[in-house]
């Protein structure tokens, strides 16, 4: 197969992956919480107030309302994420559309709140994950974090606390509280999709018998290794460096090993946001 079927091919995967996350979402959001007159935060809980208000189909909001952001976005950020993010808003909408008429799966609102923030944000971290977005909160967020203080998750959150404000107005305040917590739940589900449950942790060992260590965790583990050049800043020594990629599930067998082979190592644990490349036998974390 060619460079360009491949090409090709990357391209259908990603567009198919952005069409299920933007169902998925919908499914979220028309099967358990508009039902329920529950909201969701950024440009799509603004659309939701404003068709509560209006008695306008919500699939229409969705879609004009975050145009202008997507022409800002096109400016400061590039083509491509604007490519996507068009593409999955406009999918969204239509499938907001189309599930309208389907009647809520459940009325209970606290599972409503659960299970519709589960699955909204499933399909949001979908979308994120493969280039696109569904809120142009987050384009201002990236655009206004280079020119102030706050960094993109507080100009987010402030931009969420004025929504849910004013869903408390529109809606009442127990409609408001539960729909903060369909946003935290959904915000984890987003984590989760991104991440995996097999969250990804670098670890770095500085020891005196790497290569046993080494040796432990390729034989043990089934993970690849980089050896550093060291040298402690007070004594002086010559210390070996290890460096390794693991998931979050093998973190205590990690220690097992360090522990069996070199009970004085220093260690540094820390997450990854995504792992790329490498020769490593477990060819991905995920």
């Amino acid at each position: 197969m060619n460079k360009n079927s491949h090409l090709i091919l990357r391209v259908i995967k990603k567009y198919s992956i952005l069409l299920l996350g933007s169902l998925i979402a919908a499914t979220g959001l028309e099967i358990f919480l508009i039902p329920n007159r529950i909201i969701d935060g950024g440009i799509v809980g603004i659309s939701i107030i404003t068709s509560f208000l209006t008695n306008i189909p919500l699939g229409l909001f969705t879609f004009l309302f975050n145009i202008p952001f997507l022409f800002i976005g096109y400016k400061q950020i590039g083509k491509t994420f604007v490519i996507t993010s068009l593409f999955s808003i406009t999918s969204f909408s239509f499938f907001i559309s189309i599930l309208h008429p389907v009647p809520g799966l459940t009325y209970d609102i606290l599972l409503a709140t659960v299970f519709g923030g589960i699955i909204l944000g499933a399909g949001v971290g979908l979308i994120l994950r493969y280039g696109g977005s569904l809120d142009g909160t987050e384009i201002i967020a990236i655009i206004l974090c280079k020119r102030a203080v706050f960094s993109i998750g507080q100009i987010v959150l402030i931009f969420n606390v004025f929504i849910f404000s004013c869903a408390a107005l529109v809606l009442g305040w127990d409609r408001a509280l539960y729909s903060m917590l369909a946003y935290f739940v959904a915000h984890k589900a987003v984590d989760i999709v991104i991440d995996g449950f097999d969250e990804a942790k670098a670890v770095m060992i500085v020891t005196n018998n790497g290569d046993e260590i080494a040796d432990a965790i390729n034989a043990r583990l089934g993970r690849g290794v980089t050896f550093l050049e060291g040298r402690g800043g007070y004594s002086g020594d010559e210390k070996t460096v290890i460096y390794s990629v693991v998931t979050r599930l093998e973190i205590a067998k990690l220690r097992s090993i360090i522990n069996d082979k070199d009970v004085n190592a220093f260690v540094t644990i820390h997450d990854v946001s995504d792992v790329m490349g490498g020769t490593d036998r477990k060819r991905s974390i995920h």
